[in-house]
């Protein structure tokens, strides 16, 4: 099983798009249902009758945003524990008796949420929402496992990030980007805090963020409602609401200058990262900042790479990621660049095209290309029941109401040319960017060094 951390999943807003206002219209939100338990947990289920199989996403509210140092990893150690056991079943056997029904699961963690996820046939819901329940309400806590598992996570964080570059400079720029909220935590946690975890930590932890009132069940596909409410409340009901965890109420303080640092490592090729200061997911602005991010990198007719790849021939591949979270986070820029490259050279190009953005907005093609491509992202991810259960998950969880996901194509089909370039002025500012290089350890020093 590929059990995946800290990939900020799906960029919430990117994912929608239309071009005429009848494509625009999401069909099904007569046929979701919803209804909320009385211990707080709250289900969502979207019949999709095409074929006889069922996508489940369980999203728990805790991801390293919950964090705080001595603890940080926590929420993707969990991750890896709701396979490892219950007081009722030994480890493995929830991917047994699921894979014995013919279905399969994965789970991963962000900065905001971990989220779990379950593929099966019709017929095995019952089975699906016994296990599910038996993880949230008798998870096992056992020593020798949760040592196990411990050096199973460190193993990931040195394959992820330690023997890794590009995973080494982002966790350092975002560490870098930030100096108060959490969001400067790993998802995978520091080095010494997995190290360090104690049981009491765990078990806190565990009881606060994996209560009933802090979860949100979606299902999608061949499925009767009622007879998924029926079969939650058997298994779910009897499972005790929490206190509400404890609000995040640090605010990141204003970044007034740009923040920028070189990394030496073993490596092939000079590697280049921005990040700017970005407004939350559910920021009404958050349709023009997905499109403005896809006209920048999405593509090889992307801005960034027509101009840095292809003409000047200055990096090797570029991409991006609008970190659409709770809180506002960070939107990237990732340069790979040619061997031996001057990347004093590279940003002064890059800043070229962000500044020329800015100030003269982007063309009525680009704009046309990146809602397109958009649409076609969108209306193929809620072909699938796996991508309908995922999108109503991401509505509700991060804007609040799965209804919203129903408006999505038109809001998307709304922006215009002023509001991409009133967002490009407000994010693209050097003075709220942070930018990390990473350069090959081998050969002569750069010109960065040498101004050192």
């Amino acid at each position: 099983m590929n059990k995946n951390f800290g990939s900020h999943f799906l960029a919430v807003g990117s994912l929608t798009a239309a071009v005429e206002p009848a494509v625009s219209r999401v069909p099904g939100r007569e046929s979701v249902r919803a209804t909320t338990l009385a211990n707080g947990l709250k289900i969502i289920v979207w019949p999709v009758h095409d074929i006889p199989n069922v996508a489940l996403n369980n999203w728990v509210r805790a991801g390293s945003r919950n964090e705080a140092p001595g603890i940080t990893g926590l929420a993707h150690f969990f991750e890896h524990m709701m396979f490892n056991g219950t007081t009722r079943r030994q480890p493995g056997e929830f991917d047994r008796l699921m894979e014995a029904q013919g279905g399969a699961n994965n789970a991963f963690t962000s900065d905001d949420v971990t989220v779990y996820q379950d593929w099966f046939p019709r017929n095995a819901l019952e089975l699906v929402l016994d296990l599910e329940s038996d993880r949230v309400a008798n998870l096992a806590f056992v020593p020798t496992v949760i040592e196990s598992e411990r050096g199973v996570v460190y193993s990931e964080r040195r394959l992820r990030v330690e023997d890794n570059n590009q995973g080494m400079l982002s966790e350092q720029v975002q560490a870098t980007a930030f100096v108060a909220h959490p969001y400067r935590f790993p998802t995978i946690g520091w080095p010494a805090d997995i190290q360090s975890w104690r049981m009491e930590d765990l078990q806190k932890f565990f009881k606060t963020y994996y209560a009933p009132n802090n979860l949100t069940l979606v299902l999608a596909g061949d499925l009767v409602p009622e007879r998924v409410f029926e079969l939650a409340r058997r298994y779910f009901e009897a499972i005790p609401r929490q206190e509400p965890p404890v609000e995040v109420r640090t605010q990141e303080p204003e970044q007034l200058g740009e923040r920028q640092f070189v990394i030496r490592r073993k490596a092939q090729t000079p590697l280049l990262q921005y990040a700017y200061k970005a407004p939350a997911g559910a920021d009404a602005r958050g349709p023009a900042v997905n499109l403005l991010l896809s006209i920048l990198v999405d593509g090889d007719s992307s801005r960034l790479h027509r101009a840095l790849v292809e003409e000047k021939q200055l990096a090797i591949e570029v991409g991006g990621h609008w970190q659409e979270g709770f809180d506002p986070g960070l939107l990237w820029l990732f340069l790979t660049l040619p061997e031996g490259s001057e990347v004093n050279e590279v940003q002064s190009a890059v800043d070229a095209e962000l500044e020329g953005i800015a100030e003269h907005g982007v063309t009525d093609a680009e704009l046309a290309r990146a809602k397109n491509m958009t649409a076609a992202g969108f209306w193929k991810k809620l072909a699938t029941i796996d991508g309908k259960a995922q999108l109503l998950g991401e509505y509700e969880v991060f804007h609040g109401d799965w209804l919203k996901l129903f408006d999505a194509p038109a809001q998307v089909d709304r922006v215009t040319l002023a509001e991409v370039q009133a967002v490009a002025r407000e994010i693209l500012d050097k003075r709220r960017r942070t930018v990390g290089v990473l350069l090959p350890e081998e050969g002569d020093l750069t010109q960065e060094e040498e101004a050192a």
